[in-house]
């Protein structure tokens, strides 16, 4: 049976298949059948009489992942994997507090909150102890709760420094409280609970470390501070303070019942500690938001005295080219532990790259790229589209939906979907239109404004005792709600005489939603998904923007019809031959024969907020380098020149992560670079196209014009040449080509969108 267990594994799957009983780190590059050798490790651990099934602990980061390799154990021995403890952190600590809830103080029938649920319990707090929820919001206080207790600390552990922060701090304590009287407990706390109860409890915690003798983690790199004390306490491994100078993700501040009578110091051994085999890649955590801690793999090495680091570097995903640009990428990184992918296929396609002119001009070239490899036989389900952030999918959607290709966005919603574009969509809705009651019931409350549950109940009532719409019902209220009824009619008599995008700009800051995401940036543990809802709120302005310049129509009721057929159309079913669409964050773990990385430029990947974060442009880093090692076959890498974003054209340079892939590797599609090969190093990369970001051997004429230049028909423009046409009025140059009479150029209009013009005719002029 070992044999068989054995067959078919590299050396290196197979030295960290049979390894001795002892703590080992196991660098699994991506692809390289990670999921295959933690699983036949169990396998041969039973097998060979070293653990019984239920003498091993496996930890996985989702449920599918932990089902998976159970399928997977039951068709390599014949065993019966019921009972096995095999589960995510959250599971096998709620089976654990399940088997023991007396010893961990909760009833045996204790529920589990979901979100949902979690922010009701705080709602009802925040009533009790007369708490206003516009000062407090009451998501931000729920992520504040979560994020303590993942960090390990209970309320009284909470460092206060300011009256704000103790008051979230006293709803968080009467929050436990009230979840205790209840029997209730959420997400964050079975983990934290679990943890509290071996550390009090020496007889069970004995009881665990000497039952799991072996326990194995999938994913490491993706473990939080108090996750992998919890791992430490079930291994019978000394707590590690951590040393002066050194720091993580998340405070190391040891939880409430500290393990008593440990030793102390880093990396103290107790006899019969249990091995820990742990699978991870540091150069792919990319979850530092979430409170990943890629440090932990360093700490493993030295709180188990790890010997074996076995690599796992041969790929058996994509070809050599695709793999060789990711080492050459990652290995910028600082602080890796180093690994290099390879495989025993050939190279491969070349890396395509193409500079458009703009976004727009970015997404209808990923088109045409995609209804040609559909022709050569390639399924749109084999292929994805990759982008840094949410908002970029805007375009792209509206590219697909033109082009009438189905596509489904993966752990996401479509543009038009997302909630805080529903809400700023039924703001324009109910200033159309005062009796769509839907619209007003979405937002009559959002921002948050007072007007609470039973508010709206009496105005349901009224409207239905007078036979009115809710909005007829709402003139004739008083306080708050009156309020909002002045908010909606000062928005629409503002707006009367506005162009669409500045309607659209006008409605986003008046209503008070942009202001309510900005507070939300506030919160750590909410600054992320505020961030990204903001850029969505931009995004909206572009979509106004280009829907004027595409149907030359600027009228509310126009866009609002467009953007509810939009969010209707081409939606996939899940038998449907679809595209994928989906940020990086999203696509780890997943692979497809196709992958098109968007948006290629400096601020948007490595996205901006890099700068502000320690080790943050490592995480962006490691996250192309996962964007990259999701392709199979064929590797797209694109970028504009411009991109639309506030509604305004702005230029941007080309992402530095293109200067550091080896341009042997590279095989540029953009027109002029036909007949040239790329030199990042040449004079041209600092042209001023648009920032520097110009790339090739020579410049061409149209873009090292100098400013003073005649013109006339013989000269080009610069490109980001402001200009004006007697016809289009401004714009913006974007792209040129030819010379002399033959010379023709691509203007960005304000009002009349991109147009190619011939300079003979075009009679343009400078401004």
């Amino acid at each position: 049976m070992n044999s068989s267990l054995l067959s078919g594994l590299n050396p290196e799957q197979r030295a960290a298949v049979v390894l001795p009983a002892q703590s080992a780190l196991i660098l699994a590059g991506a692809g390289s059948g990670k999921t295959r050798v933690l699983t036949t490790r169990i396998a041969y651990l039973i097998s060979t009489g070293q653990v019984s099934p239920h003498g091993l602990l496996a930890v996985t980061f989702t449920n599918k992942a932990a089902k998976e390799m159970v399928t997977r154990l039951s068709a390599m021995l014949p065993i019966n994997t019921r009972g096995m403890w095999i589960g995510t952190f959250h599971g096998l600590c709620n089976r654990m507090l399940r088997a023991h809830h007396r010893e961990a103080g909760l009833p045996q029938t204790f529920q589990i909150l979901d979100s949902g649920d979690q922010l009701s319990a705080i709602k009802r707090v925040m009533k009790a102890q007369n708490v206003d929820p516009e000062k407090y919001i009451p998501r931000d206080v729920q992520n504040f709760i979560s994020g303590s207790k993942e960090q390990g600390l209970r309320a009284h552990e909470v460092e206060a420094y300011d009256p704000y922060t103790r008051r979230k701090v006293e709803i968080f304590a009467e929050y436990d409280a009230q979840c205790q009287r209840e029997g209730v407990v959420d997400f964050p706390e079975l983990l934290l609970r679990c943890y509290d109860l071996l550390s009090r409890n020496q007889s069970l915690r004995e009881h665990y470390q000497e039952r799991f003798k072996h326990i194995l983690v999938d994913e490491f790199q993706d473990t939080n501070p108090l996750q992998y004390r919890w791992l430490k306490l079930l291994a019978g491994c000394a707590p590690s303070p951590q040393p002066s100078g050194e720091t993580t993700s998340q405070s190391t501040k040891p939880a409430s019942g500290q393990v008593a009578g440990y030793p102390e110091g880093r990396g103290s051994k107790r006899e019969g500690q249990s091995s820990i085999f742990a699978v991870g890649d540091d150069d792919q955590s990319i979850y530092a938001f979430r409170g990943a801690n890629v440090g932990n793999m360093q700490e493993l090495l030295r709180d188990f005295h790890v010997e074996s680091v076995i690599k796992l570097e041969q790929n058996y995903r994509s070809h050599g080219n695709i793999l060789e640009a990711a080492n050459a990428l990652i290995s910028n990184n600082r602080n890796r532990l180093g690994k290099n992918l390879w495989t025993s296929e050939n190279g491969g396609e070349p890396l395509r790259v193409y500079e458009s002119g703009t976004d727009v001009d970015e997404a209808h070239f990923i088109v045409e790229e995609i209804q040609q490899l559909k022709r050569e036989g390639i399924n749109l389900t084999e292929m994805a589209l990759l982008y840094r952030s949410n908002a970029q999918s805007r375009v792209l959607e509206h590219a697909l939906v033109s082009a009438s290709l189905s596509y489904r966005v993966y752990g996401g919603l479509r543009f038009f979907e997302r909630q805080e574009i529903k809400h700023a969509l039924a703001y324009l809705r109910l200033m159309e239109n005062t009796d769509d009651d839907n619209a007003l019931l979405r937002i009559i409350n959002f921002p948050a404004r007072g007007i609470g549950a039973r508010g709206i109940e009496q105005l349901q009532e009224s409207a239905k005792l007078n036979n009115t719409t809710l909005w007829d019902a709402a003139a004739r209220a008083g306080g708050k709600v009156s309020a909002f009824v002045g908010l909606i009619e000062s928005l629409r008599s503002a707006t009367k005489d506005l162009p669409l995008p500045e309607i659209m700009e006008h409605v986003l800051q008046h209503s008070g939603l942009i202001a309510n995401y900005e507070a939300e940036k506030a919160s750590p543990a909410k600054r992320r998904e505020a961030e990204e809802r903001l850029e969505n709120l931009n995004e909206l302005i572009n979509a106004a923007t280009l829907f004027v310049h595409e149907n030359e129509d600027d009228s509310l009721t126009a866009f609002l019809t467009h953007a509810t057929l939009e969010s209707g159309e081409h939606q996939a079913g899940d038998s449907d031959d679809a595209l994928h669409l989906m940020t990086v964050h999203a696509a780890k773990g997943l692979e497809f024969h196709t992958v098109f990385i968007t948006g290629l430029e400096e601020g948007l990947f490595p996205h901006q907020n890099s700068d502000n974060v320690d080790g943050g442009l490592d995480e962006e880093r490691r996250l192309m380098y996962v964007a990259i090692t999701r392709a199979r076959r064929r590797l797209y890498l694109t970028f504009a020149q411009s991109r639309m974003l506030h509604g305004k054209t702005n230029y941007g340079m080309a992402s530095s992560f293109l200067r550091e892939l080896p341009e042997n590797l590279l095989q540029w599609l953009s027109p002029r670079f036909t007949q040239r090969a790329p030199s990042f190093s040449s004079p041209a990369f600092s042209s001023p196209a648009y920032g520097g970001a110009t790339y090739g051997k020579a410049a061409p004429a149209a873009f090292i014009m100098p400013s003073s230049a005649p013109r006339d028909s013989g000269a080009l423009w610069q490109i980001g040449q402001r200009v004006f046409h007697q016809k289009f009025g401004e714009g913006v140059v974007t792209d040129s080509e030819g010379s002399g009479n033959e010379g023709r150029v691509q203007i960005n209009f304000k009002r009349a969108g991109s147009k190619w013009l011939s300079l003979e005719y075009a009679k343009l002029e400078a401004l």
